[in-house]
């Protein structure tokens, strides 16, 4: 004891920065640790406390992953809407995040919906459309509420052409919107003749034309196509030029197989070839299978899906059933097109989150180092984030490998625990929407998880321990 007061002082201060003033008075060395409890909430911070190494989460963790793994989402088919999705009644249209009401939608959701009334010829005009959707003639269901996703505003309206993805492992269907290519395009909200007519030819041409390509194809596993892509620069959420080119290459494939004739052949090679996120979509419907199957295991703490409406960011929890943990959709830092700026820019919007929630996307960021001339930042942090998200995931997905780390896995099945334990919020890459509907897309960024929803759920699964 006497050496230690007669030693040179090196003092570990955590918390309050004010309580080392006096030990730095007297000439010792001091290190801040900044530290505030988990979640910065004495509430969250017991919840924790009841869940963190607790067997019963352990185990319904194990097998939440494990089925996650096990998922094997299958491309099947192209048909319309309407056939196949249940719940997609003649006035329905679905829309991308957590349940929203028409006054709360943001302006580029609402600009995209009045162009799917105009595209399903409901109504004629923009006047007359917004006058219908107002009064409530139109139902409303987000897509993750019938096994789809859809990217940005996410719109799925009867007749638009939809992919179905089968995950025969655990005998469920899934499904998503055809991609419509980047700019000026409904899912940014842009709703005037020229992307309305876009819409029409791909309900009446490249819709049937990629069915009955996909009539003469063996059924297409997407896991392994996604892990070849991540091998060949992408991340197959905001960077899908291999993944594109790999789908195109089996399609032209069978399309010679069919009667479809040179021109529309022709035209459906021009429009995929001319489109580097045709296979985000996919990516998206693939990764919902992937985390449907994880969900719904009672005191699993993992995120089974993140969505944005452009209004509001919501998490649901594998073991919390079908409710949604919501919070302020958050502002995106990123790269502006000519002419804009942040100040233009709405806040995060789409499904396309789930494919970070399936360990893609921003998680894998490391396998697409190009990635940050789209969204920002350095080669660099691309593969930092990547190891960032290790802290704040369940394990690893051994189908999705890295090169640029030596073919270490990709980090997968966040946990809410962890997230609120680090205070590390999951990473998405993601487009950037014009705040106001019909200009579209303007650039494209990174932005992060709100804590408050996993502050929320982290409460929410600790009741369900103490009932």
């Amino acid at each position: 004891m006497t050496n230690l007061f007669n030693s040179k002082l090196s003092v570990i201060n955590v918390g309050v920065s004010d309580f080392a003033k006096p030990i730095i008075g007297s000439d010792a060395k001091v290190i801040n640790v900044d530290w505030t409890p988990p979640g910065n909430d004495e509430n969250v911070a017991r919840a924790l406390g009841q869940l963190v190494n607790r067997s019963e989460v352990e185990e319904a963790n194990h097998r939440s992953f494990q089925r996650y793994l096990d998922s094997q989402p299958t491309l099947v088919g192209v048909k319309p809407a309407f056939q196949v999705i249940e719940g997609m009644s003649e006035k329905t249209i679905m829309h991308s995040g957590p349940p929203i009401t028409w006054e709360k939608m943001c302006s580029p959701m609402r600009g995209a919906i009045i162009g799917a009334c105009i595209f399903e010829e409901w109504e004629t005009d923009h006047k007359s459309a917004e006058k219908t959707l107002e009064s409530g003639a139109i139902n409303f269901i987000p897509c993750h509420h019938n096994r789809a996703v859809g990217p940005m505003a996410g719109i799925i309206s009867p007749s638009m052409p939809v992919w179905i993805i089968d995950d025969p492992v655990h005998n469920s269907r899934y499904f998503s919107n055809l991609n419509e290519g980047l700019g000026k395009v409904l899912r940014f909200g842009a709703n005037d003749s020229e992307v309305i007519n876009r819409l029409h030819w791909m309900k009446e041409v490249l819709g049937p034309a990629l069915g009955k390509s996909l009539e003469k194809m063996e059924p297409l596993k997407l896991k392994p196509l996604m892990a070849q892509a991540l091998h060949m620069g992408d991340e197959v959420h905001n960077r899908n030029v291999a993944a594109s080119a790999l789908l195109l290459k089996r399609l032209i494939t069978a399309a010679l197989k069919t009667d479809i004739k040179v021109s529309v052949l022709s035209e459906l090679v021009n429009f995929i070839s001319n489109n580097d996120h045709f296979f985000l979509n996919l990516s998206m419907s693939a990764c919902k299978a992937m985390m449907d199957a994880a969900h719904g295991i009672p005191g699993s703490s993992l995120v089974t899906a993140m969505a944005r409406n452009g209004t509001d960011f919501g998490i649901r929890v594998s073991g919390l059933g079908d409710n949604w943990f919501k919070a302020p959709a958050p502002l995106i830092d990123g790269l502006f097109f000519p002419g804009f700026d942040a100040s233009d820019a709405n806040p995060d919007l789409g499904d396309s989150s789930i494919t970070e929630t399936a360990g893609v996307g921003a998680f894998a960021m490391a396998a697409s180092p190009a990635i940050v001339q789209f969204v920002g930042g350095s080669a660099y942090d691309s593969i930092e984030n990547t190891k960032l998200m290790s802290h704040i995931t369940h394990s690893q997905n051994d189908a999705f490998t890295i090169p640029q780390m030596n073919f270490s896995a990709t980090p997968a099945c966040i946990d809410v625990r962890k997230v609120i334990d680090t205070s590390i919020m999951p990473i998405i890459n993601t487009g950037i929407a014009h705040r106001k509907a019909g200009v579209g897309q303007i650039g494209a960024g990174i932005t992060k998880a709100p804590a408050d929803c996993f502050s929320q759920a982290v409460i929410a699964l600790a009741k369900t321990f103490s009932n």
